[in-house]
């Protein structure tokens, strides 16, 4: 396909993933603004759902509120200005998925550099325009991140999902060179460890959703008593709903580092995990009633799911060396690909923990969600475990295994 019209398509591509992201925080701003607003001020809800929109996407927000409403509201002076960087990650993990998809149309269209290229200079373009359009009194946002931030979000997904697609089926270009000229297709090795990561990482997000559903389950009642204690009408309760759906990639990440074994905090000095929780005072937002009050040590065991997450990798990873070496299985190989599994899956769960942190409030909520040290090094040990018990683990040839007249032959006669 002609790179002008790829480029062009994936323009197109760009600005879909932006409307639609700013018209997702647009929406339920709207909704308060019609029904929960006795004196709405129009001219403050483009900026806020601009705002909302850039919080999404890993922006920062520097909080000051009026000093009236904070001495209405009882709020100390020094607690009046604050960072606000936890973010709705729903945002993000939506314009990545959608960029990934656009850089895989344009690889296979033939060009994926000019469409990766043109749609995230779109969403830079953008990106400034929402930024020149949007001011609220009350927040600050840094120009520079509020256009970065955005556009390397989609580059990082787009870059990714058109690398991946042009590995694997060529792209007559730059990617199909690099194999000829280091000639790694025999050994299996890129592939196996990019499988293995993949299912690694995949493998973590589902036991995070899997611990978050449990955990609903078991709060369900705190969290509705913390709905009912905040007193809030239908339009306040669809609100608040939606707030904590768009935090809901944010919860899996956080159920994820609490199988793991770190946990994470909920302001400065505290600590959720399956070792014990050590919380202050906590906000009064319901999901929050997720967080179990007395742990049992018998959570401890949820560490063994991160350990079959990494068997599943190790077991991927060593079917691919298998086919690629023929049935053949030296050593050098598996160590390698297990060394970078390894560091794959410690790398992700590290961003993964940097994108699910932040401030969520002044003073002692300046520090909120999991470490990225901590997260990442659990997860390294506990997928190294898994993945090396089946990747360095002999396997017995089968053929050995086959009676002699399985295969037409006849035992020799014994003297």
């Amino acid at each position: 396909m002609n790179r002008l019209l790829v480029a062009l398509l994936a323009a197109f591509d760009a600005v879909i993933v932006v409307a639609v992201g700013i018209a997702a925080a647009l929406a339920p701003m709207t909704l308060l603004w019609v029904f929960g607003v006795s004196d709405p001020d129009w001219a403050a809800l483009w900026p806020a759902a601009a705002t909302l929109w850039q919080a999404g996407h890993l922006v920062p927000l520097s909080i000051t509120l009026d000093d009236q409403y904070a001495a209405i509201a009882g709020i100390p002076a020094e607690a009046a200005s604050f960072t606000f960087s936890l973010a709705p990650l729903a945002f993000t993990l939506f314009t990545a998925v959608f960029a990934a998809r656009s850089g895989m149309r344009a690889a296979r269209a033939g060009a994926w550099p000019a469409g990766v290229v043109a749609g995230t200079a779109t969403v830079a373009a953008l990106a400034a325009l929402v930024a020149a359009t949007s001011s609220l009194a009350v927040v600050a946002v840094p120009t520079w991140q509020a256009i970065l931030l955005p556009t390397a979000v989609f580059f990082a997904a787009a870059a990714a999902g058109a690398l991946v697609h042009a590995w694997r089926e060529g792209d007559d270009g730059l990617l199909d060179l690099v194999r000829d000229r280091i000639d790694i297709d025999d050994t299996g090795i890129v592939e196996a460890a990019a499988r293995g990561i993949a299912a690694a990482l995949v493998g973590l997000v589902a036991v995070g959703a899997a611990v978050t559903a449990i955990a609903v389950l078991a709060g369900g009642g705190r969290v509705v008593a913390l709905f009912e204690a905040a007193h809030v009408d239908l339009v306040g309760a669809l609100v608040v709903g939606t707030g904590q759906l768009l935090y809901l990639p944010t919860l899996i990440v956080w159920g994820a580092a609490y199988a793991a074994g770190p946990g994470f905090a909920l302001g400065s000095g505290t600590t959720v995990s399956p070792g014990g929780t050590d919380l202050g005072v906590v906000p009064g937002i319901p999901v929050l009633g997720i967080i179990p009050e007395e742990p049992s040590a018998w959570l401890l065991l949820l560490a063994l799911l991160v350990v079959a997450v990494g068997a599943g990798a190790g077991w991927i990873a060593r079917t691919r060396l298998l086919a690629a070496h023929r049935g053949d299985e030296p050593l050098a190989p598996r160590l390698i690909v297990l060394g970078l599994v390894v560091a794959g899956a410690a790398g992700g769960a590290a961003l993964l923990a940097l994108a699910s942190s932040g401030a969520l409030g002044p003073e002692r909520l300046q520090q909120t969600g999991p470490a990225a040290g901590s997260f990442a090094l659990a997860v390294a040990v506990e997928i190294a475990i898994g993945a090396a018990a089946v990747l360095l683990a002999p396997r017995g040839d089968g053929s050995s295994a086959v009676p002699p007249a399985a295969t037409g032959q006849t035992s020799p006669p014994v003297d």
